[in-house]
C-alpha cells in the first residue's frame, strides 16, 4: 500500500509543486502507512524514483530529448539516459531518506504495547 501511495502522490505533486513536496509526501506517507523500516526505505526509493523518470520522459519526449542531452553535455555525460539514471538516484535517495524518516517519527510516538 505505501509503494503505490507514494508514487501517485509524488507523480501528481511533480506538475504542481517543486520537487521537495515529492519527499514531505513520502514522509507522511510513511507516517501512516509504514509497516517496517526496509519496506518504507524501499518504497520511498522506488516511488520518487519512478516518479522523477516518468516526469522526465514526459517533458524529455516531447523536444526528442534536445535539451536533456544539453544538461548531460554540461555535466560531462555521455548521452541524456545517463542524465535520466542519474536524476533517479537522486530522487530515490530523496524519497527513500523521508519515507524511513517518516517510518521512524511513527515508531517514535507509538505508545509500547503491554501484552
Amino acid at each position: 500500500m505505501l509503494f503505490p501511495v507514494i508514487l501517485l502522490l509524488a507523480f501528481i505533486s511533480g506538475y504542481l509543486f517543486p520537487w521537495w513536496v515529492g519527499c514531505i509526501l513520502a514522509f507522511g506517507a510513511a507516517l501512516i502507512f509504514g509497516k517496517r523500516s526496509s519496506w518504507a526505505f524501499w518504497s520511498g526509493f522506488a516511488g520518487l524514483s519512478l516518479a522523477w523518470i516518468a516526469l522526465a520522459l514526459l517533458k524529455s519526449f516531447p523536444n526528442e530529448h534536445i535539451l536533456a542531452t544539453r544538461v548531460a553535455h554540461m555535466f560531462h555525460l555521455p548521452n541524456w539516459g545517463l542524465l535520466l539514471a542519474v536524476t533517479a538516484l537522486i530522487g530515490g535517495l530523496a524519497g527513500s531518506m523521508s519515507a524511513l524518516s517518516g517510518w521512524l517519527v511513527k515508531r517514535a510516538f507509538e505508545r509500547e504495547k503491554t501484552t
